[in-house]
């Protein structure tokens, strides 16, 4: 018999399966980080991409904004404590990709 998935498993995707979002969070997971670094550690990101992504992640609570007096002004970027828990998640998804799926492909092995 075939189950659904639950309404929690169908918001964390609504959340976590947008493109991105994911490797920006795993990019925060070294710490707080300015706007700029950020999008050198996820390469291909645009900056309007990262600026949609960003504000989604901190009106859901997994993202906190800082702005650094300046001058320069700069704006860091740090995980929440909500967002901290999704580190052990994040580490076991990494390793199940390490087991199961090919270096630079989407799918499954054989």
């Amino acid at each position: 018999m075939c189950t659904g998935a639950g309404s929690a498993v169908q918001r964390v995707f609504g959340l976590l399966g947008k493109r991105w979002t994911g490797m920006v969070i795993a990019a925060l997971m070294g710490g707080p980080i300015h706007f700029a670094d950020l999008r050198h550690a996820v390469p291909g990101i645009t900056g309007r991409m990262l600026s949609g992504r960003l504000a989604e992640l901190v009106a859901t609570g997994v993202v906190v904004r800082n702005v650094d007096p300046g001058p320069p002004l700069r704006v860091s970027y740090c995980l929440t404590a909500t967002g901290e828990a999704l580190r052990p998640a994040l580490v076991e998804l990494g390793r199940w990709a390490e087991g199961h799926l090919p270096d630079g492909e989407g799918g499954a092995q054989s």
